[in-house]
């Protein structure tokens, strides 16, 4: 009697298959936190793709402008998206040609505009956020309220360790 064999998908090697044993448990530990973001926001770009064919530049710009109702000028987004005005500019385009942003002079000076989000970009924007938030539990889900809790405080010292001894990170100084 021949047996059929199914075979495991096989997966390809993630950032921690480069630490071994051999590597400091700092290293190792750097490595997991890369690879567990990167597999995040992996599903979170797939997920966001398929469900609204939104791109995730695209719904952290949205995401920029839905906590600032009355706009932010574009130089603000880019420093807060950590992007080039170019990028910017671009998203942008996109999200207006879409009606989900709108483009706002600013009084008094004709040069100078700011975004907002459309009532339209609003409703979907928040549709997306609730999904977006509903990914992340379900990613998450293996974890129980305390580990979160506790890997939360945990990553919030490393974080402070990391902001002390490298002050300029170019992150916000928020929580």
């Amino acid at each position: 009697m021949s047996g059929t064999v199914v075979d495991e998908p096989v997966r390809a090697p993630d950032l921690e298959s480069r630490a071994s044993d051999d590597h400091h448990e700092a290293l190792r530990l750097w490595l997991r936190l890369l690879t567990c973001t990167t597999m995040i926001e992996r599903g979170i770009r797939r997920r966001l793709r398929e469900r609204y064919a939104m791109t995730l530049p695209r719904f952290d710009l949205m995401a920029q402008l839905e906590r600032s109702p009355a706009g932010l000028r574009m130089g603000e987004l880019s420093r807060r998206m950590m992007v080039t005005g170019g990028n910017v500019t671009g998203i942008a385009d996109q999200l207006v040609a879409e009606g989900l942003v709108e483009r706002r002079a600013i009084p008094g000076d004709r040069r100078v505009q700011t975004l907002a989000l459309t009532e339209r970009g609003r409703a979907a924007f928040g549709e997306m956020a609730r999904e977006h938030e509903r990914w992340i539990v379900e990613m998450t889900g293996a974890l129980a309220s305390g580990e979160v809790d506790r890997l939360h405080d945990l990553l919030g010292r490393l974080k402070a360790s990391v902001r002390s001894r490298e002050p300029d990170t170019g992150i916000a100084q928020e929580g």
